[in-house]
């Protein structure tokens, strides 16, 4: 079974990390200068979330940080190659969607990668507005969603 951890340590933050220069700066090729920023300074910059496996290995992560009108913003969400299209990335969005909601915050909102939107709007959430933007040099798209 799955489990979602929120990040206390530093060497927890460093996995958070790990995964992330993989998926991000490895297989997608965003720039590390892009990727890193002052909320990876520390595991109280942000709520960093890292989930594992059935064996304890760190298979994805993602943060959690305020955004307008009493919502979250999910973001960095990244699972490991190999755990993808088993239900990995549901199960660690769910997470991040819980310890939101423990926090307080009405909603979600997320900037998802184009190729990505359809697994977002699986789990509920729907594009704010039709533009496409840059990030790091992929197409995103805003998505939002709330607590029912």
């Amino acid at each position: 079974m799955l489990q979602a951890i929120v990040v206390n340590t530093p060497d927890q933050l460093a996995q958070c990390l790990a995964i992330r220069k993989e998926v991000f700066v490895v297989e997608q090729g965003v720039s590390p200068e892009e990727e890193w920023d002052l909320y990876d300074a520390s595991p109280d910059s942000c709520l960093h979330l890292l989930l594992l496996d059935e064996e304890g290995a760190a298979v994805g992560t993602g943060r959690v940080k305020p955004f307008d009108d009493g919502m979250a913003k999910l973001q960095r969400i990244a699972v490991l190659a190999g755990r993808r299209g088993r239900g990995t990335g549901a199960a660690l969005v769910r997470a991040m969607e819980d310890a939101a909601r423990e926090r307080g915050y009405a909603g979600a909102v997320l900037d998802a990668q184009c190729q990505a939107e359809g697994f977002y709007a699986k789990l509920g959430y729907e594009p704010v507005s039709p533009d496409i933007f840059l990030d790091a040099g992929i197409p995103h798209v805003r998505m939002s969603r709330r607590w029912s």
